[in-house]
């Protein structure tokens, strides 16, 4: 006998979205609790294991929310979610002073992040090992990504397609 899903489960009132809503929620807090037992104090090694552990359980709770929510479901959870984040991207192209700024941005912190074990093998003590100037490179690096606008994504994606042309439209 096959089982022909309801309206309720589509729409978002039956029991399996809000079983997927609540795994969801559940999977957001599971990421939200690596900082907090970082601030308790658990040791590295635990610290590391959680995270490794928490990864793999919110991709397996992930597909369970597929499953249980299904395609309809999942697209109206996703947009459910999208629409409370504002969308940072530009769209269109940027000027050429704003691209040199994003390029810095990106790579800057990007190298720097690279060249960080060579450096403290090679000079120990000559880099100060902060946090705040660790935090400050992410934040530059991910700032850099919005300053670069919405095309970067583009072309970010581009690189994994096997079948991607390079298209100048500014030489048309």
């Amino acid at each position: 006998m096959q089982h022909t899903p309801s309206i309720g489960d589509e729409t978002g009132s039956g029991w399996r979205f809000k079983c997927g809503v609540a795994l969801l929620v559940l999977a957001i807090a599971l990421v939200l609790a690596i900082p907090l037992l970082a601030t308790l104090g658990v040791p590295a090694a635990t610290l590391a294991a959680v995270t490794g552990a928490v990864f793999i359980i919110n991709k397996l709770l992930l597909i369970l929310i597929i499953a249980l929510v299904g395609k309809a479901g999942f697209q109206q959870l996703k947009n459910a979610v999208a629409s409370h984040i504002p969308r940072l991207g530009t769209v269109g192209p940027i000027g050429p002073v704003r691209h040199a700024i994003g390029l810095a941005m990106f790579w800057v912190p990007l190298t720097w992040s690279l060249l960080e074990p060579y450096i403290d093998y090679f000079w120990p003590g000559w880099r100060p090992n902060q946090w705040a100037y660790q935090l400050l490179g992410d934040l530059i690096f991910i700032t850099g990504i919005f300053v670069l606008g919405g095309n970067f994504w583009e072309k970010v994606r581009a690189l994994f397609i096997r079948t991607a042309r390079v298209v100048d439209t500014a030489s048309h």
